[in-house]
């Protein structure tokens, strides 16, 4: 099982020296990835979601459907994982979500879109999580 990081780095360089360059753009700069490229689009795995750049547990397979929105999408966070913050970039007012425990940008959460039970929408960059298998 996968122990989020002890210490967080606590700047921009020690981050960089953490991440891949396109993680960190997506992590720390708040960026996207293209649609339909993460490497979990279509994962089906049973599995826990954790945070690429902490290790924290964020999500797990059983909360992940298709969206077919070009991002891994999931309808309910692990409780107390996940921060919500207002963005009001790119013209348009949205909710951001970040990771609670090292605040790393994951995506935006979309709600009313009536995909799910939950109606909630987690839309998130792949380059952001990790997928650690279930064990058999």
């Amino acid at each position: 099982m996968t122990e989020p990081l002890v210490t967080l780095p606590t700047s921009d360089t020690e981050w960089r020296a953490r991440l891949t360059p396109d993680e960190f753009r997506v992590l720390r700069l708040a960026g996207t990835e293209a649609p339909f490229s993460g490497e979990y689009v279509n994962t089906k795995t049973e599995g826990t979601y954790h945070c690429r750049a902490c290790g924290a547990q964020l999500f797990d397979s059983d909360t992940k459907f298709d969206s077919h929105c070009g991002w891994p999408s999931f309808d309910d966070a692990i409780p107390g994982t996940v921060k919500e913050i207002e963005d009001s970039s790119h013209g348009m007012v949205r909710t951001e979500i970040r990771c609670a425990r090292c605040d790393s940008h994951l995506g935006h959460v979309f709600r009313g879109e009536r995909m799910t039970e939950k109606n909630t929408r987690h839309c998130v960059n792949s380059l952001s999580i990790k997928l650690e298998p279930k064990s058999s």
